[in-house]
């Protein structure tokens, strides 16, 4: 089943997003390798696709996992997650309608 996980950023986190960002792709790019990423991203704090050091506000994720619990396990264990960059990450099922 898919399932969305949003998370949002902790204040003054931008430093540490950048020099995490090499591990937290790596674990995304797993999921790919898997075939079970659906999408991901960060939000920008401001209306533009790079915000410098505006930096980010959080991410979303939609992914195959095989249970709620395995999906926040990985959610969990995410080097954004362990190090500080998330304030706080809400993981739930996600069912895709379209396209």
């Amino acid at each position: 089943m898919l399932y969305m996980i949003v998370a949002v950023d902790a204040p003054g986190s931008l430093s540490q997003r950048l020099a995490l960002r090499g591990e937290h792709r790596s674990r995304l790019q797993r999921l790919i390798e898997e075939g079970r990423l659906v999408l991901a991203g960060p939000n920008p704090a401001v209306d533009a696709i790079d915000p410098g050091e505006a930096g980010f506000t959080g991410s979303m994720i939609v992914a195959e996992f095989n249970s709620l619990a395995d999906a926040k396990a990985w959610a969990d264990a995410d080097p954004y997650a362990t190090n500080g960059v998330y304030q706080s990450v809400t993981v739930k099922p996600f069912v895709r309608v379209l396209p």
